[in-house]
């Protein structure tokens, strides 16, 4: 299943299960130990920026591509989403004006053509908050592609509690009166019926993603939802016209090529469907599109608010570390507007003022 909202399905067979559950704890277990034998340099980046999203107002960032400096910026005086989604905005270099609710303002050549935005798995938890953001901008036309209205509308409507993996997670309501839903399910559809609910969009946000359950089925879960069912959806929208395509995806889904199979995020991370796997090659189907997209690869997903600062760096440089939900869709949003992460992609991760050492909520 690719949204969040749902729980996840029971464990179901005999013997075989209970081979299949050894099998996972035992492949947890030789990561942790590749941790405990990892260089204490296991981050990427040396990070050096204090924290930020405290109990104050400063917003700190810090952004860095390739060989290009590191930025910090500081932000006083605004409210929590305005400092994030400024945070974001800088970060990719980006206009300092904004909405309100989270759109970074159009800058001299940017997509004032970007009128009408449809967000595929707006159920999720980072499809969820990327959808608010939107759901408030003045003039923007907002959808939310779902795989079933009726409970997309009452999932949105209400807070719940709902099981992620190994984690537990609050769900918040989203206000969807500016929002209008439309069935999106990209292992059930057609690319015709995809293209249908995408007709009249200027730009996608791919917020869709695969939820481990029944573990003799993560690999097919993962094979349908993030490679194949993502690519339908590339398709549909070349199809019906759509011209930006921000996706998110994940840090070390191309770790194969940069030798980092054997690091314990990719370990642990692919353990899980070969999710990894999976994602790398819808990536690479959405550049070779021919659509303007920017592919936003997060750390470990959190559910709670940012604790330190957004760090952005370039392809292939981030093997660890954590980042808030919040902070993604954020830079999802900025993403759909802003001329310098036009076909980039991008890795995000919280700079906590230390070497990262997380990753998908395990403690290295």
């Amino acid at each position: 299943k690719h949204q969040s909202s749902h729980l996840h399905a029971p464990f179901q067979g005999g013997e075989s299960t209970v081979f299949t559950i050894v099998t996972l704890l035992t492949m947890f277990l030789r990561s942790i130990l590749l941790l405990s034998l990892a260089p204490a340099t296991v981050g990427a980046f040396a990070p050096s920026i204090p924290r930020a999203f405290r109990a104050g107002s400063t917003t700190a960032i810090r952004a860095a591509s390739g060989d290009e400096p590191a930025t910090d910026v500081s932000a006083s005086g605004l409210d929590r989403r305005t400092a994030l989604s400024r945070a974001a905005s800088l970060a990719l270099g980006a206009p300092v004006a904004l909405a309100s609710l989270g759109v970074v303002a159009p800058g001299p050549a940017a997509a004032a053509d970007v009128k009408t935005v449809v967000v595929a798995g707006a159920t999720g938890q980072t499809g969820r908050r990327v959808l608010e953001r939107l759901a408030g901008t003045p003039g923007l036309s907002v959808v939310g592609g779902v795989r079933n209205v009726d409970k997309a509308t009452k999932a949105l409507g209400e807070s719940s509690t709902v099981v992620r993996g190994a984690m537990v997670q609050k769900v918040g309501s989203v206000d969807t009166a500016g929002v209008e839903l439309k069935r999106l399910d990209v292992v059930a559809d057609s690319v015709d019926s995809l293209t249908e609910a995408l007709k009249g969009a200027d730009a996608l946000v791919i917020a869709t993603g695969f939820i481990p359950g029944n573990p003799l089925k993560m690999n097919q879960a993962a094979h349908d939802v993030d490679n194949v069912g993502t690519c339908r959806l590339v398709d549909a929208a070349k199809a019906a016209g759509i011209s930006k395509i921000v996706m998110v995806s994940s840090i070390l889904t191309d770790g194969r090529s940069w030798g980092q199979e054997e690091s314990p995020g990719f370990v642990i991370t692919n353990a899980f469907g070969k999710v990894l796997d999976e994602k790398i090659v819808a990536e690479k189907y959405l550049r070779a599109s021919g659509i303007d997209y920017t592919i936003v690869r997060p750390g470990g997903l959190k559910a709670k608010p940012p604790t330190g600062a957004l760090k952005v760096s370039g392809e292939n440089t981030l093997n660890s570390g954590e980042i808030s939900r919040d902070l993604v869709a954020d830079v999802a949003v900025a993403s759909l507007t802003d001329a310098k992460a036009s076909n980039k992609v991008l890795e995000i991760i919280e700079d906590e003022g230390v070497p990262p050492k997380v990753f998908n909520g395990l403690n290295m």
